[in-house]
């Protein structure tokens, strides 16, 4: 297992996402309320990624994400899909730490 550095947490700003790519892992994190929530980048439905184009993972109001492909919504905290063909189903959510200088480490 290996411990890797995403960004620091002032990288992400309220309100907005980030994508991280290792190697054939893809995750990305968002902001929101000053909380992070970190999640591996596959939609449940067919397993694809989610993002609209770089870094953009939530809705026009960035209150949900939203995956590109079928337009499925998810809670941001939960990441629990409250619309589209994956209804009822959750993003696989990680955990992370931060360490004393606030960047998010993670274990693969």
């Amino acid at each position: 297992m290996n411990t890797i550095t995403l960004c620091h947490e002032t990288d992400i700003s309220e309100g907005e996402s980030k994508g991280f790519q290792f190697d054939d892992t893809s995750l990305f994190a968002i902001k929101k309320n000053e909380a992070i929530f970190l999640y591996k980048n596959s939609c449940p439905h067919l397993g694809i990624e989610l993002e609209w184009i770089e870094d953009q993972f939530l809705d026009t109001d960035a209150n949900l994400i939203q995956c590109s492909t079928h337009g499925a919504l998810f809670l941001i905290e939960s990441g629990e899909c409250v619309a589209g063909p994956c209804q009822g189903q959750h993003l696989q959510s990680l955990a992370y730490t931060t360490n004393d200088h606030g960047e998010l480490l993670i274990t693969l």
